[in-house]
């Protein structure tokens, strides 16, 4: 399928990619690209792949072919130590928030700042309290990550991913796992944020309605392919029978709920 995004301001740019673990494939020869300073949302069902494209765009995983491409940079060429200062640019929202919990608030936003720059203390806690602030959470600096609901813990591993201010920041099913108030606040954050300070988002999701409320372009995934691409309207407007089935929640489709079988009376009945 065709790429809309203008390679002069995309940020990520995926060509040919194609990966597999063991004899199952993940993705087969796929090309997407990733508009600088928008959302884009990376949708499909459990198991398709979306997680593990997160981690070939950070080069923790290297394609069995094709190209990675951020920033101008193809990320599979880099040596170590420019993969490394590539990152840094890159904030990652893990779903389980993966804060350290023998560290405060306070330190789990602080420790990026304190492994990666030479500020003094007096400038770390300004910038702290910033973040902080901006995932409203400054009050809550001094508590321990095991004293926050989930929705708060996500806030801070937030906070944490964007305490570098990097160009691009990647999130991993934020909305899993979130109850109303956390998942509204979650999505009121992640579009203000990329908003105001200029960042390119990209989603991974399979939350439909909060994904496709505030993304500017959606990627759905399927059986290594990308079955569908757009804007909102578009997806929602989709005539691929696939898309409607996921977008929809429709539990009978080209996805079929029953998992290949045997004839049923002949299996029963061991006819």
């Amino acid at each position: 399928m065709g790429n809309s995004v203008d390679s002069a301001t995309e940020i990520v740019s995926i060509q040919n990619l194609s990966f597999s673990r063991g004899d199952r494939k993940i993705f087969n020869n796929i090309s997407l690209s990733i508009p600088r300073g928008k959302i884009t949302a990376i949708m499909g069902p459990s198991g398709t792949g979306k997680t593990t494209l997160l981690k070939l765009i950070g080069g923790q995983l290297y394609p069995d072919q094709g190209s990675v491409t951020v920033d101008t940079k193809n990320v599979h060429q880099l040596n170590r130590a420019d993969l490394y200062t590539l990152r840094k640019r890159m904030g990652m929202l893990f779903q389980s928030g993966a804060l350290l919990t023998d560290l405060s608030v306070f330190d789990n936003v602080a420790l990026p700042l304190r492994e990666h720059t030479s500020l003094t203390e007096s400038m770390i806690r300004s910038l702290v309290l910033i973040k902080l602030q901006a995932v409203g959470l400054r009050g809550a600096r001094d508590l321990m990550p095991n004293e926050l609901s989930g929705g708060m813990a996500r806030r801070v591993a937030l906070a944490r991913a964007i305490a570098l201010d990097p160009m691009m920041i990647m999130y991993d099913e934020p909305f899993t796992g979130q109850d109303p108030i956390s998942l509204g606040t979650l999505v009121k954050l992640i579009k203000e944020m990329n908003k105001t300070l200029g960042h390119t988002s990209i989603i991974v999701s399979h939350d439909v309605e909060e994904t496709i409320g505030i993304a500017d372009y959606i990627y759905v995934l399927s059986d290594g392919k990308i079955a569908g691409q757009g804007n909102p309207e578009q997806i929602r407007n989709s005539d691929s029978e696939w898309v409607q089935q996921f977008m929809n929640g429709y539990a009978d489709g080209p996805v079929h709920f029953h998992y290949p079988a045997a004839n049923y009376n002949k299996d029963l009945f061991e006819i």
